[in-house]
Formats: C-alpha cells, structure tokens, sequence
C-alpha cells in the first residue's frame, strides 16, 4: 500500500476522494487513478505522456540529467565494456549473465539465424521497390506461421524460445529484406561469426565473393544495436505492450511495434538526417540552411539535433560520436560530400550559442546516420537496422508483462460528438 496519498476534489461530488502515491526507485512518484472510474470520472492525457501504462523494471530515463539505465546499469558504461548480445541477456533476464551463461546465450542465438526456407518465397510477393519496412512488417509476422510449436504465452519456456527466435532471426530477415530490394540472392548466415559480423556478412557478402568483415564496423554495428536495445515506454514499446495485453502470439507484438516504429517521428529520425543532408547537398549551403533553422516563420528543421526526452545531453551520442570517429577513419571517408556537410553541421551545433542554449546537441540519431551511410546501408533501410537492434527491448517488456498480472489495455475518451439522436423518419 501507498503512505503517500493525494486528495482530489470535484465540484458535484461530496466526498475528497484520496488517491494513493506509489513510489519508485527512481523518477517520479504516480498517483494512482483507477478509483477514479467508480465515480464516473476519467483522467485526460492526450498522448499518455502524463500517465504511467506499466509497472516496469527493465529501463529508467531521466531526460533532464541525460541518464539512460538498463537493469541499472548506465548506457554508457554498458556501451563501453559489454556487447549487444550480453546486453540482450540484461534486458530479458534482469542480470548480466555469468561467463557460462553467456557462453550459452550466444550459442543459442547462433544457432537459431536460419530461417524456414519457405519463408523464402514470401518475399516474391512484394514489389522489388517496396520500402524494407513494409516488407519487414509482413515477414516478421509471418513467423508465426512457421514457428507456433512454442507460441503458449502462459508458458516461460515458450517464452524465452520466442525470444531466442526472434533476436536471432531478425537480423536474417533485415538482411533479406536488403538483398531482396536490390536483386541480389539471399546470404545464408554463418555461425562461425559474431552477431554483428554475421549481419554485415548477410548484407554485403555474395555467394561470388566473401569479403572479410571489417572488426571496426563490425564494433560499430554492434553498438548502433546496443545503443537502440530499449529506450522505456516509446511509442513502439507500448505498441508491443498493448497488443501483447490481448494475448497475442509474440511475433504478432513484435511485428506491430515494427509497424510503430516506421512512423517518421520515432523511428525514421535517423533516415531524416540523411535526407537532411542530401537537401543542404553542398557545404556551401550550410549557413543559408542554419539561417532557416532560426528563423522561427520557417518550417525547416534540423534533423539529429536535440531529443524530445533528453534536455540537456543524449546519453548515447558521446559514444556514438566515438564510433563514428573510428569508422570514417577506417573507410577513409572524411571527404564524402555528405558526410562533409555533417561534421561542420556537428561544429556549428556544438559551437553556436544558439544551438548550445536551445539544448540542440547531434543526438544519436545523427551519428548512428552517418554511420550507416559510411557503412553502405542505404537511407531506407536505417529503421529496419533500428527494429533490430530494439527487438530485445520489445521482447523484454513483452514477457514482462505476461509474466505478471495484466489486464487488457482499453484507454478511454472525452466524446465530443453529436448526443443522442434519433434517426429522421420520412
């Protein structure tokens, strides 16, 4: 029970109703508010931003300090010293796991990579020219179809099953997602590599010739993953809870937070930065273009500068923008026209005292960007690299949730249309 309790009081009723205060371990205290219905009265939040959905264990943000926690553990500390796959282990299993653990999670996900080769043919049904999203969608829900001998939700060894299927999965069908737009055949994935390793193998290597994965971009890829494994309860992550509050299978709730995270305000950030970039398309522009981002009677926006959570830093970017240090520094890339025009955009934006003021630092989107286009990943695939890396997040507090009591989602609405009316009569 609560010690702390709020009083409400509401012209028409009587009584003070008292609402319990629950405190966390950290952030905010919440006043709880599902008494509120018995007196006829619901709460308003467009948006939910003011309201806690979840009880939640997995991941803390305080936007205001730039903290970003998994399990407790810092992003950065986890970016710096861990390994996306161990960090997957955090998340699902609220512990970093022991050396043999490890060993064996990694082993698992290994050997899970393939997928049903008949999934193969789903993907002769959609346009070569489709957007990787909208294929991404239909074939991550399509695993349904081939892996429901462990689909029990009420089960937990069902449940880590899916889990397991679908971290190791889905780097599978990201690549073949690529391969596919650009007409080339399918890689089979290889477990003598490392996750990250084995993606950019599936991505760029043909059967005509296999190149060796560079350990820097391998490095980088697993901590773009890393860095995008969970980020609370973002539109994609409450997409996945509420679908899962229905009882639905778990590549159901993952494919439906893929369809979320498609939209251009969550997850196409960093697909807009390249857009960005290719719109300023020459340095030479750069000020008229600033100019326009201050001037308020102008639409445009820079995009990869500040975050809607983080006020004052992105916790991830300091790593992010290590990371990309090392890999235009490995492909020799420092004079790439585009990526020209974004170092001295990164200059200005931590340089101008205008950007400094207004908290518009390059957040992650904007590095983990420019990472990707030096790696050769086309601007249209950077959410699907994005859904990669969050599917343990997803997963996480999918099983979360079916893990403890819940209760199907079912928000509710100030109705401002017509009263009741009856139908007109000839």
């Amino acid at each position: 029970m609560a010690d702390i309790k709020a009083t409400l009081t509401v012209d028409g009723i009587e009584e003070t109703l008292e609402l319990p205060v629950y405190k966390g371990t950290l952030g905010q205290d919440v006043v709880d508010v599902r008494s509120l219905t018995s007196k006829n009265l619901f709460t308003y939040d467009p948006g939910f931003v003011s309201t806690a959905a979840c009880e939640s264990k997995i991941t803390f943000i305080d936007g205001a300090k730039g903290v970003l926690l998994h399990r407790g553990y810092p992003i950065d500390q986890l970016a710096e010293n861990s390994d996306y796959l161990e960090t997957c282990f955090l998340l699902l299993h609220g512990e970093l796991p022991t050396a043999e653990e490890k060993e064996t999670f990694v082993s698992t996900i290994k050997n899970h990579t393939m997928v049903h080769e008949q999934l193969n043919h789903f993907f002769n049904g959609f346009r070569r020219d489709a957007h990787p999203m909208a294929i991404m969608c239909g074939v991550v829900g399509a695993l349904s179809a081939f892996y429901h001998d462990s689909m029990d939700i009420s089960n937990p060894e069902h449940r880590i099953i899916s889990a397991h299927r679908l971290i190791a999965k889905i780097p599978t069908l990201a690549a073949m997602v690529y391969k596919y737009s650009i007409g080339q055949p399918f890689m089979y994935p290889r477990n003598d590599l490392s996750y990250s390793e084995n993606f950019l193998h599936m991505m760029f290597n043909t059967p005509c010739e296999e190149k060796t994965i560079s350990p820097i971009l391998a490095k980088a890829m697993d901590r773009i993953f890393l860095l995008h494994a969970d980020h609370e309860q973002n539109a994609s992550t409450s997409t996945v809870r509420l679908a899962g509050s229905t009882g639905a299978n778990p590549f159901a709730c993952i494919a439906s937070g893929i369809a979320a995270l498609w939209g251009p305000a969550h997850g196409g950030a960093n697909e807009a930065v390249l857009n960005m970039l290719e719109q300023i398309g020459d340095e030479s522009n750069i000020d008229a273009f600033v100019a326009k981002a201050k001037d308020k009677e102008d639409p445009f926006r820079l995009m990869g500068f500040g975050h809607r959570v983080y006020k004052n830093f992105d916790p991830r970017a300091k790593v992010m923008k290590t990371t990309c240090d090392e890999v235009l520094a490995e492909l020799g890339l420092e004079n790439d026209p585009l990526l020209k025009i974004a170092i001295k955009l990164e200059k200005i934006a931590t340089e101008d005292e205008y950007f400094i003021k207004r908290g518009l630092y390059p957040n992650v989107d904007f590095y983990s960007g420019i990472i990707l286009k030096a790696i050769g990943i086309p601007s249209e695939m950077f959410t699907v690299i994005f859904a990669t890396g969050r599917t343990p997040g997803w997963i996480a507090h999918w099983n979360e949730m079916i893990s403890s009591d819940y209760r199907i989602g079912r928000p509710r609405q100030l109705y401002t249309g017509s009263p009741k009316r009856d139908y007109p009569t000839k």
